[in-house]
């Protein structure tokens, strides 16, 4: 990308920014039909590391992966009436195949529980084959109304977990267990502050007794789901007959689970860390953790190979720019707007002055670095920017997260986005009340017991401290 081409600011048009910054990064691109999305290579090799590191988290709870149909019966998603209902707008049919009427509709993929829980009931017979426990990275479709590249596409990638247990209180337990994998991937890996806790009965999933979430607040002030996890109880296992024998000789319903993660959480890493100037990546999923780019040819150029070698001897993803026939200023813009977290600059002059120039993308400072020290800098540098990024997330957050005790206050505010925090009674129509006119919702309830404040709506006693944000 050309030096000129330059970002839309943050504050002038937050929307126009982050579809610059999808396009000029070269992240993604609308695809031909309606509502589906190109990952390009920088943004798949990003998605690639943080589908390693969620799958090796996910692994380490004792789950395995497998792979469920992309084609659903109609007659599977009917079986469980709050599931059907609740995915009927989003659905993808497919009527006809081979050029002939099929029988049976089939749905594309929205989510899993059905197909999976038809298998679970033919798996599970007794106690001894439970928990079982299944995770599969797969593609969804869901046909959204306003499509926006990594946050809403009509087709996107996932994992989805799905668990069977024994009793109500292992599926829950395995519920927070999975919140808890979500948590410490986002707050570890992408860098991430997020909030959890449990969704309001409006906002749970579809067929599910208690829904979590992990959510992140972005530049805008807007919040951004970016996991779920569901204790199902008992509903699909009756709705598909899953029974197992105990211990005891008695016929039981299994407890179920389902949690899942997606590409959308790319969305959020750009919104939470990007600047004027292009993506910012945390170290840990960026592609190219360190690129050295040599102003010339010759000695330069076999100066900064070296260097290179010594980076990925220490573990670093070290990548050389050797794109002479561009002007260093397209190369420097170029990885700056691709968010990565260090280059290395070397020219002549500084070849013979022993020195580097060591650049730190998040605060875009320079330093000179002895030549023979570079890849311990480097080294230690990526280190002190993955804390940075999540030390400015939560920085951001806790600036950006309001008390309020007044209702016209709250609905005066919060156009201008943030978190706000404030009592509610657990009754639908306050919920619904906080919404009126705002497009704002019920994004957690904070645990701990009830507030002394009453409800900021009806002003009844409140049984809840929650989160109100607008929300992507």
């Amino acid at each position: 990308m050309a030096k000129e081409a330059v970002l839309t600011p943050q504050g002038e048009d937050f929307p126009q920014w982050y579809q610059d910054v999808v396009a000029r990064a070269e992240l993604a691109e609308t695809g031909p039909a309606r509502g589906s999305m190109v990952i390009r290579p920088w943004a798949y090799a990003i998605w690639e590391l943080m589908q390693a590191d969620m799958d090796r988290r996910i692994k380490a709870t004792g789950v395995q992966n497998a792979y469920f149909p992309l084609f659903i019966p109609m007659s599977f998603l009917e079986k469980e009436k709050d599931h059907v209902e609740g995915f009927s707008p989003e659905l993808a049919v497919v009527t006809h195949g081979g050029g002939e009427p099929l029988a049976e509709p089939l749905v594309v993929r929205p989510t899993s529980e059905t197909v999976i829980n038809h298998l679970f009931a033919k798996w599970i017979q007794s106690h001894r084959d439970l928990p079982l426990l299944i995770n599969q990275w797969a593609n969804v479709v869901r046909w959204e109304l306003r499509p926006r590249l990594f946050l809403r596409t009509t087709e996107f990638l996932w994992q989805e977990g799905h668990t069977a247990h024994a009793t109500y209180e292992d599926a829950q337990a395995e519920t927070m267990l999975a919140l808890e994998v979500y948590r410490a991937f986002m707050e570890e890996t992408l860098a991430m502050a997020v909030v959890t806790g449990e969704k309001s009965a409006a906002e749970r999933f579809a067929g599910a007794d208690r829904t979590y979430t992990c959510e992140g607040l972005m530049r805008d002030g807007k919040a951004l789901q970016m996991g779920t996890s569901h204790n199902l109880g008992h509903n699909f296992a009756r709705a598909f007959d899953i029974q197992y024998l105990s211990s005891e000789g008695k016929r039981e319903y299994v407890a179920t689970t389902s949690w899942g993660s997606s590409t959308r959480m790319l969305g959020g890493v750009i919104m939470t860390h990007g600047d004027d100037h292009g993506l910012r990546l945390p170290p840990a999923i960026a592609p190219h953790q360190v690129v050295l780019l040599p102003l010339a040819e010759g000695e330069v150029e076999r100066t900064v190979d070296k260097l290179a070698e010594q980076l990925r001897g220490e573990g670093v993803r070290a990548h050389v720019d050797r794109r002479f026939h561009l002007s260093f200023g397209r190369r420097s813009v170029d990885w700056e707007l691709k968010g990565v977290p260090v280059r290395v600059e070397l020219g002549a002059r500084e070849l013979a002055a022993g020195q580097a120039t060591l650049v730190r993308r998040d605060r875009r400072a320079k330093s000179p670095v002895p030549i023979d020290g570079v890849a311990r800098a480097a080294r230690d540098l990526l280190d002190e920017l993955q804390r940075s990024l999540h030390a400015e997330s939560l920085a951001d957050r806790e600036a950006h997260t309001y008390p309020v005790d007044d209702l016209d206050g709250f609905r005066e505010r919060v156009g201008g986005g943030g978190f706000f925090r404030l009592a509610w009674c657990g009754s639908p129509a306050c919920e619904e009340a906080l919404g009126d006119g705002t497009g704002a919702t019920i994004r957690v309830i904070l645990e701990g017991p009830p507030p002394d404040a009453p409800c900021l709506v009806d002003g009844a006693p409140a049984t809840h401290t929650v989160l109100v944000a607008r929300a992507y």
